[in-house]
């Protein structure tokens, strides 16, 4: 166990130091969701909030409602840069190099992980920084922030390992790089960007079943103390599922790609 802590602490030490050599990736990860979060509330936000918020509304209670969703886009669009990072070093030979070296398997995959944890959860901090710049006005004390804190490491600790199996499932780094865009997409169809009874039967059914719903719910409710109801059991209920079925099958390829 200590080699294993050891070697993980070096894999990540060498995640952490691609990412500071090559900004680019954080900058485009972090810059989507805030081009997004300005695009909706500056673009849409005046009508869009009067609807949400009736003639009292407007941008400043859009800012309110989307932030949330924008929060959690941030987490879905860490997915791409890490299935980018697992299928350069599939593909490139340096998993074969660490494989002859007396260095625990386990740390391969972990350094990727805990790597992608903190630039996830940095980006969260920016873009929540450049929310409240613009409007966004939480009203969570310090037990709504620990908690806040506590579920978006766990929804980002879900996505990043199925992000990390979809990038071992990836034969090359191109392909790697589309994987991801599901999960940014499924925020639009969720309680995100408007609520999910001004949609469609057949949508509205989707949305409100969906993981990401629960998830920006139960962001939403700890940000402005809105009614959570069950929504954070469900959401904790959706990450430990994703999180389980993403170790599990990014262990089942990473070791058969071991045997080859």
């Amino acid at each position: 166990m200590t080699y294993a802590l050891t070697d993980s602490a070096t894999m990540l030490r060498r995640n952490l130091r691609r990412m500071i050599r090559y900004p680019s990736m954080t900058v485009t990860l972090i810059g989507m969701p805030i081009v997004f979060l300005l695009l909706f509330v500056y673009v849409f936000g005046g009508t869009l909030g009067a609807g949400i918020g009736g003639p009292a509304g407007g941008r400043a209670e859009y800012v309110n409602y989307v932030t949330p969703a924008i929060i959690l886009m941030t987490i879905t669009a860490a997915v791409q840069g890490t299935a980018i990072s697992v299928a350069m070093d599939m593909t490139e030979g340096i998993v074969d190099r660490f494989r002859t070296m007396a260095i625990a398997r386990v740390s391969v995959l972990t350094g990727h992980v805990v790597g992608s944890l903190v630039q996830t959860m940095l980006g969260i901090a920016m873009v929540t920084g450049v929310a409240l710049l613009i409007g966004f006005r939480p009203t969570a004390g310090v037990a709504g922030w620990l908690a806040l804190t506590g579920i978006l490491a766990l929804m980002a600790l879900a996505f990043i390992w199925l992000s990390v199996a979809l990038g071992l499932a990836s034969k090359t780094v191109e392909s790697s790089s589309n994987v991801g865009m599901p999960l940014i997409l499924l925020p639009f169809l969720g309680s995100g960007f408007v609520p999910t009874d001004s949609m469609p039967t057949a949508l509205r059914w989707f949305a409100e079943y969906q993981p990401f719903t629960p998830m920006i719910d139960t962001i939403r409710g700890l940000l402005l103390g809105a009614e959570l109801g069950n929504s954070p059991l469900i959401a904790v209920a959706w990450c430990v599922a994703i999180t389980a079925g993403g170790y599990l099958w990014s262990k089942k390829l990473f070791n058969r790609e071991s045997t080859r």
